[in-house]
């Protein structure tokens, strides 16, 4: 039997937009959309600081996965990638703002995964912020940082924060990019690792 080549998946503004902005609209009482912005961490340009630690607290209350926006295509792509790669969630339940709240965020994730995704075992999920330490044929992530080199294939998926990263970034460190919309991101992973025609398929072949 062929073995299938791994495949590490992120979660967060991967597979879907956690409620975190949602969080920061109903607290601040605003409109803000994903696309206002180009910085990762939300929160640290939008909430003032003197209400800083009265929004962790907020934060820490909700379920940020109950509003979780899953992204156009993810759940159908991977579907066809389950037959061709072994996947592996990789994702990290830390928020670096509230450790002790990170619990709970572990929970509403893992169940969101459970029922958003239930073809993928429990035993393939990969929680940690460590992810430079998970080795795989390939790695799927929004943030280059996060990509590991001794991975075969690395892919950068595109987000509101990752728009700015240049074709020499990317050559540099020998990553694909899979477009430049988020809204088409899943699109184009198939094409990356589904489609005959692309150089990557030949990792599966030739498993």
């Amino acid at each position: 039997m062929i073995q299938k080549p791994n495949l590490l998946l992120d979660v967060d503004e991967v597979i879907c937009f956690e409620g975190f902005l949602d969080a920061v609209n109903d607290f601040l009482g605003t409109t803000y959309q994903i696309d206002d912005f180009t910085d990762y961490f939300i929160d640290e340009v939008t909430i003032p600081k003197e209400q800083f630690q009265e929004f962790q607290e907020f934060v820490r209350k909700r379920n940020l996965y109950e509003t979780a926006k899953l992204l156009p295509g993810a759940q159908e792509t991977i579907a066809a990638l389950r037959a061709k790669y072994e996947i592996f969630f990789l994702s990290s339940c830390v928020n670096p703002f509230d450790l002790e709240g990170s619990g709970k965020l572990f929970q509403d994730k893992y169940n969101y995964l459970r029922s958003t995704l239930p073809d993928i075992h429990p035993g393939n999920y990969i929680f940690t912020s460590a992810k430079h330490l998970i080795h795989a044929d390939v790695q799927i992530d929004d943030l280059l940082k996060n990509l590991n080199a001794n991975n075969t294939v690395q892919i950068l998926f595109p987000s509101y924060h990752n728009r700015d990263v240049t074709d020499e970034e990317l050559a540099k460190k020998n990553v694909i990019r899979a477009g430049s919309d988020w809204r088409h991101g899943w699109e184009e992973v198939g094409k990356i690792l589904l489609d005959e025609k692309s150089p990557v398929y030949t990792l599966r072949r030739g498993r």
